[in-house]
């Protein structure tokens, strides 16, 4: 279905307070935890340890081996979503280095933050409290490549950056190297393993990992707010409210535009739509501090993108069906 002007309208309070503020507010009572010193930062990087090591890792092998592969794997729908998001990169990379002056390496980590946005503790949940459970089809479909896609783009590129010049040969392993130390994409792979494959999962463990999986989005969502506290803004401001503009409106705008060429259905809209417009991921920071580069822009932008989406995520919702 072809979305057109019929698509637009005023934006309510109704989806501010209902679909994203609890959202929020569990960020908010994380970050006030820390702030308050009721949480320390030891514990903070416990809950984020399990929920981005063990329990979302969990809830995508879950998602990923019951999906209906044929159905929900539209390469439609998954060019339109990277095509934005390789849009972000893009300019994200070539705004650092040709309007802020940046070096090749510091640009690419700062295209990765306008390329990561926040699928997972953002994306899933606007989705779901927007549209329901039944929406998220179209985002486990866009996530199970997100993390791979993403980290495969931002790891060639800052290969090639810090080797210029020199041989690279050697660059396939680099990035399959540092992707798959990822536990994320180990989730997404084991999924698809057992998906793809027929193998049975035993009832037994299926109840345990739905355990998993129940605590997963929750307790990320608090440990994020945690997380931010840390990483307030400091200088760079620019470069942050760049990256912030390329994320919550350049991204989602070119996706959205995509969406209407390619007569996308009206669930997989809402899904592309709304992963495309959330921030950037902690995965930004993540990526930057794994190469030491623009790591103040990385995490400044990851804060400034969070809140400023409160804002922006309630107009694009506005403007979907």
């Amino acid at each position: 279905m072809r979305l057109g002007r019929s698509a637009w309208k005023h934006p309510t309070m109704a989806a501010l307070i209902d679909v994203i503020l609890p959202v929020f507010l569990v960020i908010g009572f994380g970050y006030l935890a820390v702030w308050k010193g009721y949480f320390n930062d030891s514990g903070v990087d416990g809950l984020m340890k399990f929920t981005q090591g063990f329990a979302i890792p969990c809830l995508l092998f879950r998602a990923i081996s019951t999906l209906d592969l044929g159905q929900n794997f539209d390469l439609t729908l998954l060019a339109t979503f990277y095509t934005g998001a390789l849009a972000g990169f893009t300019a994200g990379l070539l705004g650092a280095r040709f309007l802020f002056k940046r070096d090749w390496e510091d640009s690419v980590a700062i295209g990765f933050c306008c390329l990561f946005s926040n699928s997972l503790l953002l994306g899933l949940p606007i989705t779901e409290r927007a549209y329901g459970a039944s929406a998220l089809e179209a985002n486990y479909a866009i996530i199970a490549i997100h993390s791979p896609f993403c980290y495969g783009v931002g790891i060639t590129a800052m290969e090639i950056a810090r080797n210029r010049g020199g041989s690279i040969a050697a660059l396939p392993a680099k990035v399959l190297s540092a992707m798959f130390r990822n536990s994320l994409i180990l989730g997404i792979t084991l999924g698809f393993i057992v998906n793809l494959g027929g193998i049975p999962v035993p009832g037994v463990l299926t109840d345990a990992l739905d355990l998993m999986v129940r605590a997963a989005l929750p307790a990320a969502l608090f440990g994020l707010g945690g997380v931010l506290y840390r990483y307030r803004p400091e200088g760079d401001m620019r470069a942050i409210l760049y990256v912030v503009a390329v994320s919550l409106i350049l991204h989602p705008a070119v996706v959205w535009s995509i969406a209407q060429v390619n007569d996308l259905s009206i669930p997989q809209t809402r899904s592309a739509m709304l992963t495309a417009a959330m921030a950037p991921g902690i995965n930004a920071y993540v990526f930057a501090n794994m190469y030491g580069k623009a790591k103040r822009v990385a995490a400044s932008a990851v804060l400034v993108g969070t809140g400023a989406s409160i804002l922006t995520v309630w107009c694009w919702l506005a403007l979907l069906p």
